[in-house]
Order: C-alpha cells, then structure tokens, then sequence
C-alpha cells in the first residue's frame, strides 16, 4: 500500500510543479521585456535572435524558478490532500506521515539534479552564448544607433550629432561632437562628412572625419585653441552603446567549474574577485540542494495547512521561499566583503529551510501545536487600549 500510495503523491506533484516552471517563467519573461523591445526598437534586433537571447537568460532564472517551482508543487500536493480529508484517512489506516516522505525527497533530488545541471553547464554556457550573440549584434547594428539630427549621448562622455547618417555606407553629413574625455580640456568637433567602421576585436567604433576643424577649451586655464584637420579619428566606446556589451574579463556566472577552481587555488590574496569566484562554486551546489530542503518544508506546511486553497498555499510558498532568497542575497553581500566565509551564506538558507520544515513536520506528525513565545507585556498592552 505505501507504494501505491508514494506513486499517487509523486503523480499529483507533476501537474502543479509543471504549472509552476510556467508561470514563473512567463513572469521571467515579461521583466525582460523592455529589455528586449528596447532592442527591437533601437536595434532591429530580428525575433531570432530575441528568442535566442531569452533561451541563453532561462538557465540564470531556472536555477532560482526550479526550488520555487518544486516548493509550490509539493505544498498545493499536501494541501489538497489536507483539504481532501486523505491525510486523515491514511493516518486512519495506520499510514505514518514519515511514509510520505519518500516521493517528496525523490521529487527534490530529481529537481536537484536538474538544477546543478543547469548551474555548472547551462549557465555559463547560456551567458557566454548570450554576450557573444549581443557582441555581434553590436558590431552588425553600430550605426543603428546614430539617430539623424537628434543629440546622441550612448557614447561615453562623448556627444554627437549628426544631420545625416547612411547606413549603407556608413557615411555621416554635418557631424557635430562634444568630446569631454579628458580631464583638463573640453572639445568641440565640427566637420561636413565622415565615416564610419568597427574595430570588433576591441569592441570600439572609429569615427573618421573628413575637413572638419576642432575647438579645444581648457578647463583649468581657460586656454582656448582652433585647430583645422584634413582627416581625425576618433574613436567610440561601443561598451555602453549595447547595454555593456565587450571583451571584459569574464563573470563569475560566465565561468566553468575548472575556471572557478583556478581562480580560487591560484589566488594571492583574499580579493573581491576570489571570494566572488567562491560564493558561486557554493551556490552552484547550494540552490540545487535547495530543491528538496525546500520541497521538505512544503511538505510540513501542507500537511499542518489548516486552508486548502491554492491562493492560500502559493502565498504561503512565495512568502517563504522570499525568506529563502533574503537570506541567501545577504549571504552574498557579507560573503562577497569577507566579513564571513562564503560557504555559510550559500548554505545557511538550506539549512534554516530543511530545519523548520523538519520541526513542523515532526510536530505535524506528533500532533504537536507550535508553542510559540508569548508576546510581550507592552503589546499586550497595545492591544487592550485598543480594544
């Protein structure tokens, strides 16, 4: 019988965990959607490579949607079976609650699994496909963003405007910059035509200008001079152009297990950059394990449940799973100063969430009530003035 009873719970886990991955995931994509309209826009970004950048984002979001998703799944389980009356009918037929706990843990480590597939392969793997697919965007698209006779300021600490632009050629007419680059000078660039090409090994725009004359004003001095030119280069950080988009060093997210593992075991002194590398080695062990810490507290809270509403057991599973995610963004932050090991705040969160959910359960089990603290006198107060 607990077999058949195990199979049924695992079956019924399915359909809400797989309700779960797509609501969560729509929501994923609808905060990415002013991202991405503003590359349609700006850049006539095609629905290819939309799509594609949205495949590349999934794996960052379903590292945290997946301990969600299998939260939500096993807590509306319990909760129906609460509802339902079956917990007590199988406690009624000498079915101990501990019993249960086979499938849930089983529905945990299959999410685990899952999840540290996508952490340790998925994800750098998506965030490099995505850089280099934006990067060549960038490169294809530079001139996109030279909007005829508007002021254009995507360049850093350079203003341009120009009356007309063809994009075919790549050829500017009536070209007016405001180059404030360096510290000591202000300058200004005015010529009747240029050119434009990209250096994408750089990732930086040249500018070539063509007759055009050059105002320098000193800020400290006050000195001002003219100069007139035949031809200027001037090039163009495309970095900030294409929302960061470059040949940086790489991002701890982008990096592999044996990158991470290099730049822990090689490192000279405790920098940013090593204690960064190491949260994320933990953290791509800790949010899989994750899934059936989490999937343990869904379970000790549905069957404790007093309500079998959905609304009810999805508000319960976000509120907690919000605690899960504070105390794992703390962890980081103090983890990424040094002021503890990195290990403890990637793992704390698991730890706090397979610890309540382990109480409420054995309560759950006993038939215990929670005993809480009582509250304090100057709030027993409160309460009686109001009354």
């Amino acid at each position: 019988m607990n077999k058949i009873v195990q199979r049924y719970i695992f079956k019924e886990m399915l359909a809400p965990f797989g309700v779960s991955i797509a609501f969560f995931s729509f929501v994923f994509i609808m905060t990415q959607l002013p991202q991405m309209t503003n590359y349609v826009v700006n850049y006539r970004i095609g629905l290819t490579s939309l799509g594609l950048m949205l495949l590349y984002s999934l794996p960052f979001f379903l590292q945290f949607i997946l301990p969600m998703a299998v939260m939500i799944a096993v807590l509306l389980t319990f909760l129906r079976m609460s509802g339902d009356m079956e917990i007590v009918a199988l406690k009624a037929g000498g079915v101990n609650i501990y019993r249960l706990l086979p499938p849930v843990l089983v529905f945990g480590l299959i999410g685990a699994v899952i999840n540290a597939g996508m952490a340790v392969h998925g994800l750098p793997m998506g965030r490099k496909a995505a850089k280099q697919l934006l990067y060549d965007v960038a490169v294809a698209h530079v001139d996109i963003g030279l909007t005829p006779r508007r002021f254009i300021d995507t360049y850093k600490d350079v203003v341009l405007y120009i009356h007309e632009v063809d994009t075919a050629g790549r050829t500017l007419r009536d070209i007016f910059i405001e180059d404030r680059r360096s510290a000591d000078m202000s300058s200004t660039v005015v010529a009747p035509r240029g050119r434009l090409s990209v250096d994408s090994e750089n990732m930086v725009a040249n500018l070539r200008l063509f007759d055009g004359t050059i105002h320098q004003v000193g800020l400290e001095e006050g000195r001002v001079n003219e100069v007139r030119f035949e031809t200027y280069d001037i090039r163009l950080d495309m970095d900030r152009s294409m929302d960061g988009v470059s040949r940086r060093p790489q991002h701890v997210e982008e990096m592999t297990m044996a990158e991470l593992r290099h730049i822990i075991t090689g490192a000279e002194q405790k920098d940013g950059r090593y204690y960064k590398a190491l949260l994320e080695w933990h953290k791509k062990f800790s949010l899989p394990a994750a899934c059936p810490a989490l999937a343990l507290l869904g379970m000790a809270l549905g069957v404790r449940a007093r309500s079998s509403k959905r609304a009810y057991g999805i508000g319960l599973g976000l509120a907690f799973f919000l605690l899960y995610y504070i105390l794992l963004s703390l962890g980081w932050a103090l983890g990424e100063e040094g002021v503890y090991p990195p290990a403890i705040g990637m793992w704390v969160p698991n730890i706090v969430s397979a610890g309540i959910g382990w109480i409420l359960l054995v309560r759950a089990v006993n038939e215990t009530p929670l005993a809480l603290p009582p509250a304090p006198a100057w709030l027993k107060r409160l309460f009686r003035r109001r009354q």
